[in-house]
């Protein structure tokens, strides 16, 4: 059953002075604001950084192409390089936005390596870096950076960026305060759900039960002609409608808690 609180997502914003509703880019002068590019770690950016190959990390940069303002979602591994192809589109980064705290998406230390992220971006820029609530603890911990530097937020809440509207959507199971984003018809799904399979609930943080609620209620308003845009590239399309990952991403045919928790434990 769809989460009621979710519901609301996908009607106008209930958060004051944020412009349009989440689903504004949907129509023609949404679709003609709306600046989205999708980013290939290790291909399209951090192209000499062999751990950002091995991991395929997405980044997007999303924004109001006529007000010539964006938002990097997940800005990890060569940051400078993304505030400049934003700058190389006329394109000015006024934040970002944190799916979940692992340093792949925010920067921190991984498998002995440093990688660079929110830490970097606030020192190229003083821009508010917008989280979930109850990821606050976790962001902190991985980046180092301050409570200060951080923008929280809580399910439904509305980022507007010009006069575009991202909608924040808690989805809790591969972190605690993982969040999706919702703009234009896109659902960025960080690593909570990918076009086959869905993100790990085995590292600290996860919670194979709350990943189940998130996927089989908070995302079911969602709908099928939404196109999904994951966190990495474990697939060989960058991208699917909801609908079409709904039929074929095997963990929508564990139909009930007993099933998922068989292969995902508890």
């Amino acid at each position: 059953m769809p989460d009621p609180e979710v519901r609301s997502v996908l009607t106008p914003a209930r958060q004051g002075n944020v412009g349009p509703s989440a689903g504004a880019g949907n129509d023609r002068d949404g679709a003609e604001r709306l600046y989205f590019r999708q980013l290939l770690a290790g291909r399209d950016f951090a192209r000499d950084d062999p751990l950002a190959a091995q991991m395929v990390n997405f980044v997007y940069l999303v924004g109001d192409r006529l007000m010539g303002e964006a938002v990097i979602v997940d800005p990890a591994y060569a940051v400078d390089e993304l505030v400049d192809l934003l700058a190389a589109d006329d394109m000015a980064c006024v934040g970002a936005v944190a799916t979940h705290y692992h340093p792949d998406h925010v920067g921190g230390e991984m498998m002995g390596h440093g990688i660079q992220g929110i830490t970097r971006l606030l020192a190229r820029l003083p821009v508010p870096v917008h989280v979930q609530v109850d990821e606050v603890p976790w962001v902190i911990r991985s980046t180092g950076v301050g409570t200060g530097d951080l923008q929280t937020h809580r399910s439904g809440d509305v980022v507007a960026v010009g006069e575009v509207a991202l909608t924040l959507v808690h989805t809790p199971g591969h972190t605690p305060g993982s969040q999706c984003v919702l703009v234009g018809g896109k659902l960025l799904s960080g690593d909570t759900l990918f076009l086959e399979g869905c993100g790990r609930t085995d590292l600290p943080g996860g919670d194979a039960g709350a990943l189940y609620t998130t996927l089989t209620s908070r995302l079911a308003s969602v709908p099928d002609t939404t196109v999904l845009y994951p966190g990495h590239q474990y697939s060989a399309a960058p991208s699917a409608t909801m609908g079409a990952t709904r039929a074929t991403n095997f963990v929508f045919s564990l139909g009930s808690p007993e099933q998922w928790a068989s292969v995902f434990g508890r």
